[in-house]
């Protein structure tokens, strides 16, 4: 797997609270770790939920960019020999305060087989998904195209979809892409994921693999000191006191 497996704490940290059944989403604290991870309807960017949203209901999230921007890694597949780049970003909902960094949700990766004209879109989800109905995705206002699961791990799953360089070539001038799962209620959960700047990395030059490796350094310390954190504010509450 090439988005990396490491990635799935992260993805489950904020997963769990927005892809939980209906009583989960009944029942959420008000001080999970992403705010906009508890919406039952559209989430606008600030997190908050609407009023009067329906518990089990569908769920819409409009992602934001975890890294800076996208990554381009280049190399020889192991089992065609040919040179294979995928161009990768992940993505998750805002903090539950404005100067929060956003909690990872999702992965993309584009892959492009040189000399192929089938390239591969490949998603990395987090838990709590029905994985028979697939994903849906659509580039800005274009037609819907299909996906299927291919792999689970306890805190994520990785899906695919085989697409003509055509849809590759829609993503870099699109604005965003959608992305359409079922929760556990069988209820549709939607994700906004921002395109720009995708087809310019894409375009571009692969990442020295030095920098590629301090920049995950990186995210993996803060996303630690993010779980620290919040498992400390969560031990501060104590036990609720008993009832007289």
């Amino acid at each position: 797997m090439s988005i990396q497996v490491s990635r799935l704490s992260a993805i489950a940290f904020a997963g769990a609270f927005l892809l939980a059944g209906a009583q989960a989403q009944a029942q959420a604290p008000a001080a999970a770790p992403a705010a906009g991870a508890q919406a039952p309807a559209a989430a606008p960017a600030g997190g908050a939920p609407p009023q009067g949203a329906a518990p089990g209901g569908p769920v819409a999230a409009t992602l934001t960019a975890v890294q800076p921007d996208w990554t381009k890694i280049c190399g020889a597949d192991p089992a065609t020999k040919k040179e294979i780049c995928y161009t990768t970003r992940d993505f998750g909902v805002p903090g539950a305060k404005p100067e929060d960094p956003p909690q990872p949700l999702l992965a993309l990766a584009v892959y492009d087989p040189k000399g192929d004209d089938q390239k591969l879109i490949r998603l990395l989800l987090p838990p709590g998904l029905m994985l028979k109905p697939g994903f849906r995705f659509a580039i800005d206002k274009g037609a819907m195209e299909t996906g299927a699961f291919e792999i689970c791990f306890p805190n994520g799953c990785f899906a695919e979809a085989k697409v003509k360089k055509a849809v590759i070539d829609g993503m870099k001038k699109a604005e965003k892409m959608t992305v359409i799962v079922k929760n556990q209620a069988n209820a549709e959960v939607t994700f906004f994921l921002p395109l720009d700047n995708f087809g310019k990395a894409f375009d571009g030059a692969p990442i020295d693999p030095k920098v590629l490796e301090e920049q995950q350094k990186k995210l993996q310390a803060e996303l630690q000191k993010k779980a620290e954190e919040e498992r400390k504010r969560l031990e501060g509450k104590g036990p609720a006191p008993a009832a007289k």
